[in-house]
């Protein structure tokens, strides 16, 4: 365990006006507040910010960050799994934890962004909307189209959604009134970490951590299944890729104490997802662990990387692994925090001899429409039939599987009301902080998307931070498709492979831009539906 010594030695201190920020005075930009009416620019005006990487001068960082409980005190649905459960126990409380950040010259304002991560499974752009009218009120001048929420997918958490299970009418906390709860609390957070912001300082690293295995398994036939025996005679292997880097922020006062950290791990919080119980997953025991090591009032944001094929399950050599969690008296769980605390500490190490007080901040959210997966004839007769032997079944005496006959029931509804060129909207956050960038998606984006990002962003190191802003089910690529199974299936996708490229170009575009010459930008187009 590394000693914790956050004040870094003066001489590596970069301040303002230093090689590493180029000595230049700052490329100065224009929000455009043009609004383009209709469905392919609703909702917010795009914003691309252009930078000319030579005029670059930092601004100096302030930072807040506050925590907040949206643990329910009354037994809720919990959302991850086709069959309803409710809660019967609280294991690991789940909460909001928010970063505040804005850059300042003097006594003006230079640019600003609030992030919130949440132990929940998905987060609606209903839910954001309502969560951003609650906050407009509390945070005058802020533009609140500068905070986004997202979700770390933790199998355990409230239902958000009326009609997708099959709840009790009593003893059991409603899903509009568990929203209301959790809008309120979001709005307080928020608040409160933007109230709490001060001078401070950033650093970044990363180290490695081996929390992810690709879910889908490769047969002899040329298909996939999600979670498919491995112990076959016709398993060939694994579908994809993963990706065992961990990307890690952290945040410094002016007093060199660390008061909030962001750890981005490409793996869904889905160890414990078949409980009937509240719990935050793996998450809860990294906050334990780092808080222990760093001081409890540290605040730890959870961010899900690129992971929509990914799972902390064990897809082969489990007796082994086991065996060897198992002499050292640890549960899965408490494994999986201590090799993502081994990889901040790792990071740490790196970030606190390079404290940023005066750093580049810029923060573009655009609005981009992707195609939509077209529903085929074939695939909305599938989803027919497979709610028919629901039903067939219920008849039977079988538990009702509602969230099941909805799922295929929206493919009918699609196939029904699709039009050619149909497009997906998203709201895609990119920012520029120092050396780093951080893009958000609102997809369980497979994780090849994710290194595509990474591979070909001009940063040091890229933050990809899945399901922000909406739910958009999951993005695959081409060979999960042709291979099939959950996850690959229309039922799964509201957006196909086609719209996945573009959304890294889209992404990679942007987060390029925050370190390019704005000549060579300025006739680049804010929305894109084809490659």
């Amino acid at each position: 365990m590394p000693t914790v010594n956050p004040r870094p030695a003066p001489s590596v201190v970069p301040r303002c006006g230093s090689q590493l920020f180029f000595n230049d005075r700052e490329h100065k930009h224009m929000r455009d507040n043009m609004k383009v009416p209709g469905f392919l620019c609703a909702a917010l005006s795009a914003l691309v910010v252009c930078l000319d990487t030579p005029s670059l001068v930092a601004g100096q960082l302030w930072a807040g960050a506050a925590t907040v409980s949206i643990t329910p005190d009354e037994p809720v649905a919990v959302m991850g799994q086709f069959a309803t459960r409710i809660s019967t126990t609280v294991e690991a409380p789940v909460t909001a934890t928010a970063l505040a950040l804005e850059t300042r010259n003097g006594d003006e304002a230079e640019e600003q962004a609030i992030m919130i991560s949440c132990d929940l499974t998905i987060l609606s752009a209903d839910i954001q909307q309502q969560f951003r009218e609650r906050v407009k009120s509390r945070l005058p001048g802020f533009d609140i189209n500068k905070v986004f929420l997202n979700a770390t997918h933790t199998h355990t958490a409230p239902v958000l959604s009326e009609g997708i299970y099959n709840i009790p009418e009593q003893g059991v906390m409603r899903p509009a009134a568990y929203v209301e709860f959790l809008v309120t609390r979001l709005a307080e957070v928020a608040a409160a970490a933007w109230e709490n912001r001060r001078p401070g300082g950033v650093g970044w690293g990363m180290g490695y951590a081996v929390v992810a295995y690709n879910r889908r398994t490769l047969y002899a036939n040329g298909k996939s299944r999600m979670y498919g025996p491995t112990n076959t005679p016709a398993f060939r292997g694994i579908e994809g890729y993963e990706d065992h880097g961990v990307e890690v922020l952290f945040f410094w006062d002016q007093e060199n104490k660390l008061i909030a950290t962001a750890v981005n791990v490409a793996c869904p919080a889905q160890e414990v997802e078949s409980r009937k119980a509240v719990n935050a997953d793996y998450w809860h025991e990294v906050r334990l662990q780092l808080r222990k090591q760093y001081g409890d009032d540290l605040k730890v944001l959870g961010w899900i990387g690129a992971a929509g094929d990914q799972s902390p399950h064990l897809r082969y050599r489990k007796k082994a692994e086991d065996r060897m969690r198992e002499a050292g008296k640890r549960t899965r769980v408490q494994e999986i925090a201590r090799r993502i605390v081994r990889a901040v500490n790792d990071a740490y190490e790196v970030a606190q001899t390079d404290i940023r007080r005066d750093v580049v901040f810029k923060h573009a959210v655009r609005q981009i429409e992707l195609p939509a997966r077209q529903v085929t004839r074939a695939e909305a007769e599938e989803a027919q039939a497979n709610i028919d032997y629901l039903r067939k079944q219920e008849e039977q005496g079988a538990a009702p599987l509602l969230y099941k006959q909805v799922w295929n029931q929206r493919v009918i509804d699609r196939y029904r009301q699709q039009q050619p060129g149909q497009t997906y909207p998203v709201e895609l956050h990119v920012i520029r902080l120092g050396d780093v960038a951080i893009c958000t998606n609102p997809f369980e984006l497979f994780t090849m998307y994710g290194i595509q990002m990474k591979a070909r962003s001009k940063a040091i190191q890229t933050f990809v931070i899945q399901l922000a802003c909406r739910v958009g089910g999951y993005l695959p690529t081409q060979k999960a498709v042709d291979g099939g199974g959950y996850s690959a299936i229309v039922q799964s996708n509201l957006v196909g492979p086609e719209g996945g490229q573009i959304l890294v170009d889209e992404t990679v575009d942007t987060i390029n831009s925050l370190w390019s010459d704005p000549a060579k930008l300025s006739s680049r187009p804010t929305t894109k539906t084809k490659p």
